[in-house]
């Protein structure tokens, strides 16, 4: 059925659980994952080029790190499963496309996602990552709650 599965991960107690159930319909299907934490990258105003600098590079580690920590957690599911995993993480500022764009250089036949149920005034200001996959993704996407 599906044999290799795009596992967009941020970390979130939500996003672990569609993790979980993406691995476990992994192993049922004979397929492999691919974990993937999309990075918003540094964006200020700064009117201090040394400012600037020193902080972007602090935030530029730290994300690293928990990027890093994310895609790990779910290699030791995935491996804990007995299902084959492979991870990254990408900083764009446009989660959607950059879990669109690894599905396809991936070769993905599935995305599993969580859905962060945001409603009301925050989901009209942040939108949905989940809804914009939904509609530009041209492979099936599976949504969790």
């Amino acid at each position: 059925m599906f044999k290799h599965i795009l596992l967009p991960t941020d970390g979130s107690d939500l996003s672990l659980r569609a993790v979980k159930l993406g691995i476990e319909l992994a192993r049922t299907c004979g397929a492999r994952v691919y974990a993937l934490h999309v990075v918003a990258p540094y964006h200020t105003i700064s009117y201090m080029a040394e400012m600037l600098a020193a902080t972007e590079i602090t935030y530029t580690r730290d994300a690293t790190v928990r990027a890093q920590q994310y895609v790990a957690e779910v290699q030791s599911m995935a491996e804990t499963a007995g299902v084959a995993c492979s991870t990254d993480y990408v900083f764009d500022d446009r989660p959607h496309e950059a879990i669109i764009r690894a599905a396809g250089e991936q070769h993905c036949d599935l995305v599993v996602m969580a859905s962060h149920g945001w409603r009301g005034v925050t989901r009209l200001l942040l939108g949905s990552e989940v809804h914009k996959v939904l509609l530009e993704s041209e492979i099936p996407v599976l949504v969790c709650r």
